[in-house]
Formats: C-alpha cells, sequence, structure tokens
C-alpha cells in the first residue's frame, strides 16, 4: 500500500482557495474509495493550492492518480497547474506536484502531510521541502518519505512535469500513532529554518510580503484529517 498526494493551483487567484472550490472537490472525493482507495481526503489546503490524498494499493496507484487528476480537473477555477501535464518529458510544463510513499502491510495507513505555497515562485521553495525530507530520513519512527523535489518527474497514471513546481507536496508515513509527534515535528522544524518561511494553519491565505514560503502540514490517519498547526502551536508554548 502507498500514500499518493497531488497539489495543485487550480485558485482563480493567486492568494487563496474559494469555500466553494474546497466544497466541490470534498464532495467528488468519494470517487476515489468508489475506485478502491482504502480512504482519500482534501487533505492540505495552502494559500492558493491543494492537495488530495489518498492510501491506495500499489495494482491502483495508476488509476487513482488519474482520477485525482480528473477532480483537480472537473473542479479547477483555473486550468493552472493541470496545463503543465504531457504525455512526453519534452512537452512537460509546471505542473501539479506528487508525493508518495510506502506504508507497511501490518501497520494502520497514517501519514504526515506537507503542502508548501508560494506567492511569486520563490526559487527556495524546493530547499524547503528538501530540508523536511531530509530531517524525516531514518528518523526513529517513520516508515517511508518522498523522493526529493527538483527533478522533473513522471507521475504514475497521469504523465509528466518538470521540475519547476513552485508548490510542492511532501509525505511520509509513520510506524505507529506515538511517532507522529516525532516525525512531524523533525518536518516542521527543518521547514520553519529556512528563511522567510511561515508555518500556517490549513486553509490560510498567502498574505505575506513577496519573497517568503508558507506551509501546513496535516496528520492523515486511517482517513482522518488533522491540521498540525493547532496541536504544535500549543506545544511550542515557552513557559516561563
Amino acid at each position: 500500500m502507498k500514500i499518493t498526494a497531488i497539489g495543485a493551483d487550480i485558485s482563480i487567484n493567486d492568494v487563496s482557495c474559494s469555500y466553494s472550490l474546497a466544497n466541490n472537490i470534498k464532495k467528488d472525493i468519494p470517487r476515489l474509495v468508489d475506485l478502491g482507495a482504502h480512504s482519500a481526503a482534501l487533505t492540505n489546503i495552502t494559500g492558493d493550492d491543494i492537495v488530495i490524498s489518498a492510501f491506495v494499493e500499489d495494482n491502483l496507484l495508476e488509476e487513482v492518480n488519474q482520477e485525482i487528476v480528473n477532480i483537480l480537473r472537473d473542479n479547477a477555477e483555473d486550468i493552472g497547474d493541470l496545463s503543465g501535464i504531457a504525455d512526453n518529458p519534452e512537452s512537460a510544463g509546471e505542473g501539479i506536484s506528487y508525493a508518495e510513499a510506502n506504508i507497511r502491510q501490518d501497520r494502520y495507513p497514517d501519514a504526515i502531510v506537507i503542502g508548501i505555497d508560494t506567492y511569486g515562485g520563490e526559487p527556495f521553495v524546493e530547499d524547503v521541502a528538501n530540508s523536511c525530507i531530509d530531517a524525516a530520513t531514518n528518523i526513529t519512527g517513520l516508515t517511508d518519505v518522498c523522493k526529493k523535489i527538483g527533478k522533473q518527474r513522471k507521475i504514475p497514471g497521469v504523465g509528466y512535469v518538470s521540475n519547476e513546481t513552485d508548490d510542492p507536496v511532501v509525505v511520509a508515513t509513520i510506524e505507529n500513532i506515538d511517532a507522529v509527534g516525532v516525525v512531524a515535528g523533525a518536518m516542521i522544524g527543518a521547514a520553519c529554518g529556512n528563511k522567510n518561511t511561515y508555518f500556517v494553519e490549513r486553509g490560510t491565505h498567502c498574505n505575506v510580503i513577496p519573497g517568503s514560503v508558507i506551509f501546513s502540514a496535516t496528520a492523515f490517519m486511517n482517513g482522518n484529517v488533522i491540521d498540525l498547526a493547532v496541536p504544535f502551536e500549543q506545544r511550542s508554548r515557552i513557559l516561563r
């Protein structure tokens, strides 16, 4: 089994996702379960970017990925990142973001999903995403983490996108529920260590000075979505 996550900017503006866009996508999520996904959700809304994630058996990965893109296309206010998808590497452009990671068959499907947004395509967003991946790699309690970004990618069942995505997605799968805080804390801390990078609640608009990056972090646990900004805000309070 795997977690698959696809992120895209399909909003009509560059700052936020409308309620109607998010609500319409949520209504279509059951299409993924009907195809055989264990569970699926609109896990992250970050600025004008949304991420749809699903737990899926390996043999259904291509079919579910294709349907995620269909849902994005059916509800798009603007074609946006979907226009960068191509059938061959030479034609690929700036497109959707993709991440996948393995889940052990004897574990509940639990994962951390990081959605990242920029206002002006700030190039250091690649460093933000990859620092999350580096922080999670080999940490106790981790099952698997997605590949680093920065290279052209073939998305199973969908096609090719270039390495120019400026709104990456990161996923990591978890061995047990006690490791969620450890793995998520490492990834969030690594992201926040980058310049001009801000941790925001799910659904926050990209109201930042250009030259900044925002990111949301969710725990996608057995089909349930938890916005990790809420508990981590309390956990990181400085006690005096």
